[in-house]
């Protein structure tokens, strides 16, 4: 920091040095009867002038200091401006190492994703490895093709997490349609487990992204599937109220303990049920409540232990404020 460039931030103190000096010699005029004493003034003058420089060097000095002691901690304001400025800076720090957690969380999820699912994918290629190496069942074959693109799917969603809000469109969707051409997708492994489905409504329309929410029921039925034992049985029923709209999704398989079922949404969370009966990222039911909340959706889960499990997504009336956002924006 120069000097020349100190004097620069020091103008008001210049300013109101000339404006004393000049009311001090306009009064002194006034009142000296014509007797002005040309001497006396330019030394009043210079001893003032010698008091200004003497002042800015002590201010150039203190900044000069401050500037020093700025990479650390402790150093005090020469100004209330520069108080306000200092606890400004200091909140910024603090928002910054905030953000800055928030990255480094989001960057080991991610890891611990990726790691995770790279584990998980190789199983479904061993197994067609190996169905390559000896007689090769076609069911067994499609079942693993499923798997892999599942587990595809779940990459990509979760991929799209952050930029969700420029890769969505809010419509009227027939949820039991959709629900369908699940099912067509999931037909060999319903076939292949002998597994029942009971569709209890022809047409259901909610108002959502039909594309995340084919990927969100796929979520709950590739879960209902996983842990329906042969033989079983999947319903699939809505429900209209006053208040809200309802897809149910509902299995007599093994059930979810009580004390998994608060965390079954968390991300990576398998459980018991995901540790005994089959392998799992636990990111399935993870993507899919995020990827409803981001559309104003939730899910709720209700079990019982050998008894059944239930999937409710809960949708909001036909006053969904994302449309009427979209329709404001369109207009």
């Amino acid at each position: 920091m120069t000097f020349f460039r100190f004097l620069t931030y020091e103008k008001p103190y210049i300013y109101l040095y000339l404006t004393t000096f000049l009311i001090s010699a306009a009064v002194f005029f006034t009142y000296s009867n014509g007797n002005w004493a040309w001497g006396t003034f330019f030394y009043a003058f210079a001893l003032s002038f010698v008091v200004l420089l003497g002042f800015l060097f002590y201010r150039y000095q203190q900044n000069v200091q401050v500037i020093r002691q700025l990479s650390g901690e402790q150093y005090e304001s020469l100004t209330l401006e520069g108080e306000f400025a200092k606890t400004y800076i200091e909140e910024l720090k603090k928002q910054h190492i905030r953000e800055m957690n928030i990255i480094q969380e989001r960057q080991y999820e991610h890891y611990d994703f990726i790691v995770s699912w790279f584990h998980e994918i190789k199983t479904p290629i061993a197994v067609l490895r190996l169905l390559q190496q000896t007689e090769m069942d076609i069911n067994s074959l499609r079942e693993e093709i499923t798997k892999i693109e599942n587990y595809v799917d779940q990459a990509l969603y979760y991929a799209k997490l952050d930029s969700f809000n420029q890769d969505y469109d809010i419509q009227n969707c027939d949820v039991i349609r959709i629900t369908k051409e699940i099912i067509k997708a999931h037909s060999k492994t319903f076939f292949s487990k002998k597994i029942r489905i009971d569709i209890q409504t022809n047409s259901f329309e909610v108002q959502s992204d039909p594309k995340w929410l084919q990927f969100i029921i796929n979520q709950l039925m590739t879960n209902s599937l996983k842990y329906t034992e042969p033989g079983g049985e999947i319903i699939i029923s809505a429900v209209n109220t006053s208040n809200e709209k309802q897809l149910r999704i509902r299995d007599n398989g093994i059930g979810i303990s009580q004390k998994d079922l608060p965390r079954i949404f968390n991300r990576g969370f398998t459980g018991e049920t995901g540790r005994n009966h089959a392998k799992s990222t636990g990111m399935g039911l993870y993507l899919a409540q995020q990827l409803c909340n981001k559309l104003g959706h939730y899910i709720r889960c209700t079990s019982e232990v050998g008894t059944f499990t239930q999937f409710s997504v809960h949708f909001p009336l036909d006053s969904d404020h994302y449309l009427r956002i979209q329709k404001t924006h369109d207009e």
